[in-house]
């Protein structure tokens, strides 16, 4: 069993969100900052709590600052903490989530239960890999059949270092979302499993870095499509986009307010197809 436990914590900006997730830890564990945005608050937010800075010199996108993170770590055989900046875990959460990761020797990650400290709703951590049948069955309204643990939000989440080494880095072609969804997706296919940890509880504020809703939503679904392409080919993706297409457009017709007005903007992104869209949106200058 590694002995150790190495955080890291893929930042752009929002230092003060920083600062309250070093707090958090109370340097009780080895910490490296992985800065995307190359800020000067961020770089002294981080030798303020002793971790070590590391500057990106660009926005890699999550991926890619994990993988340089991890690649930093060098020989040592730790198990790795991904902590977002605006979520928070206590250093003795962290140790019942590490006995917790050895407790099986086929557990790739585990992560906490989380809630959001603005008014303590519990947010949902475990997940269904997303699959084109899968949307199907949301389509149809019966998602909630749909409970088994596929993988674990990367907001907070432990990886072990023998999965580390097996599974291989995370895909950089994600650079927005779904990064630890394929990377858990590969752990699956040879074997790997995850666990949630519900007597530890983190604190994540939903999108706490993020930008504008509209944009996240786009770069959200457009890594669901190179996840999807990816994993199901094109044939797979096509059933997923149908699958979308009619779900969204039944809500857009059958539910009123906002809710409604949310799905007929996914109909449309999904009519356009999420990854074209985003290149408009690139292209037009916008982020």
């Amino acid at each position: 069993m590694p002995q150790a436990v190495e955080v890291l914590v893929v930042a752009y900006g929002a230092s003060d969100l920083l600062d309250r997730c070093l707090e958090a830890l109370g340097g009780a564990l080895p910490v490296t900052v992985v800065d995307n945005s190359s800020e000067g608050a961020v770089s002294a937010v981080t030798a303020r709590h002793g971790a070590t800075y590391v500057d990106a010199r660009s926005n890699l996108g999550f991926a890619g600052g994990v993988n340089l993170g991890i690649r930093r770590r060098g020989q040592t055989r730790s198990d790795v903490l991904l902590v977002n900046p605006d979520a928070t875990i206590a250093p003795e959460g962290v140790t019942e989530l590490h006995t917790l990761l050895h407790t099986r020797p086929d557990l790739a990650a585990v992560a906490p239960s989380q809630v959001d400290p603005s008014d303590g709703n519990q947010a949902r951590v475990a997940w269904p890999f997303p699959t084109p049948w899968g949307a199907w069955i949301e389509a149809v309204g019966l998602g909630g059949l749909r409970r088994r643990h596929g993988f674990l939000i990367g907001s907070v989440l432990l990886l072990r270092a023998e999965a580390l080494d097996e599974v291989g880095p995370f895909d950089e072609r994600f650079f927005l979302y779904a990064e630890e969804t394929d990377w858990q997706k590969r752990a699956s296919d040879l074997g790997w499993r995850v666990a949630l940890c519900p007597s530890v509880t983190a604190t994540h504020v939903g999108a706490g870095t993020g930008g504008d809703t509209t944009e996240r939503e786009a770069h959200f679904h457009a890594s669901l499509e190179r996840y999807m392409r990816k994993h199901y080919g094109t044939t797979g993706w096509w059933l997923f986009r149908t699958g979308v297409l009619a779900g969204s457009l039944l809500r857009a017709l059958l539910v009123p307010g906002e809710r409604g007005r949310r799905a007929a903007a996914r109909f449309r992104l999904y009519r356009v197809g999420p990854c074209r869209a985003e290149e408009r949106s690139r292209a037009a200058g916008r982020p």
